[in-house]
Order: C-alpha cells, then sequence, then structure tokens
C-alpha cells in the first residue's frame, strides 16, 4: 500500500475528504503505518520541513476534526498542553518532563482495582492515565 492510500484509507474510515491539508497531515501522521504522539505546534513544525504550507490554525482545526471524526484522541497532559495520539484503543502513556514527550506505556502492567462511581446523570466515558516520569 502506498503512503497515499493508506492516508485516503485512514480519512475515509473517519468519512473525511482528502483534501490537500488532510492528505499532508494524514501522510506525517500515518504515512507509515506507524502510531504517532504529536502537538499541533510539532505536526506544523514537521509540515515546515517539506516543500508543502500549511498554517498552525489548519493544523489546529484538522488534528480537532480528526479527533471528533474518531481517527485520533486527544490526551491531554496539563491543562495547557494537549496531544494527539494515532492510537485508537485504551492504553497509558509517559509523559517524559524533561523533553516533554509522550510515549506509550506497557497497558499489560497497568492494573486499576477501581474508578469511583460516576455522578447521578453520568457515565465514565473514559479514563485516560498519564504517568510523569523525571529522570534521576
Amino acid at each position: 500500500m502506498t503512503v497515499m492510500d493508506r492516508c485516503a484509507t485512514w480519512l475515509d474510515r473517519g468519512n473525511m475528504r482528502p483534501t490537500r491539508q488532510r492528505m499532508i497531515l494524514a501522510g506525517l501522521l500515518v504515512g507509515d503505518g506507524e502510531n504517532r504522539h504529536v502537538t499541533a505546534e510539532s505536526l506544523h513544525a514537521a509540515v515546515g520541513q517539506s516543500d508543502e504550507k500549511v498554517s498552525l490554525a489548519t493544523v489546529y482545526n484538522t488534528l480537532r476534526a480528526f479527533c471528533e471524526a474518531g481517527l485520533m484522541q486527544e490526551v491531554v497532559v496539563d491543562g495547557s498542553k494537549s496531544y494527539f495520539d494515532t492510537r485508537m484503543d485504551d492504553h497509558p502513556h509517559f509523559f517524559w518532563e524533561d523533553t516533554h514527550e509522550l510515549t506509550d506505556a506497557p497497558a499489560d502492567q497497568l492494573q486499576i482495582a477501581r474508578v469511583p462511581d460516576a455522578p447521578a446523570g453520568t457515565v465514565i466515558a473514559k479514563v485516560d492515565v498519564v504517568i510523569r516520569l523525571r529522570r534521576v
């Protein structure tokens, strides 16, 4: 499968038209078939290293649209920093405080015995686990 085919197939899974900007960003996110953790800024910088042009605002809007389409998930590390993950199954993350990098943590080693009951009239939609790491 070519990079363009992989990108078009990925966008099709989210019922998204393969516009030029979406194809550029999809190529950087899933073009090689590997999962990615990106910020809007890091993805914008990767676009800047190519011959293509996509504004930072378009990167932000497109990442949000990818999330809404079920193609990516947003992982909020703190109130001001969001990462976008192409891996869609439930899994924990390591956040490396020195490099500000988000990586997958081994899901088979995580055990959550119990989560609090949801308040009346609500259901738990998702539990995000971000383990912050500091090198010693």
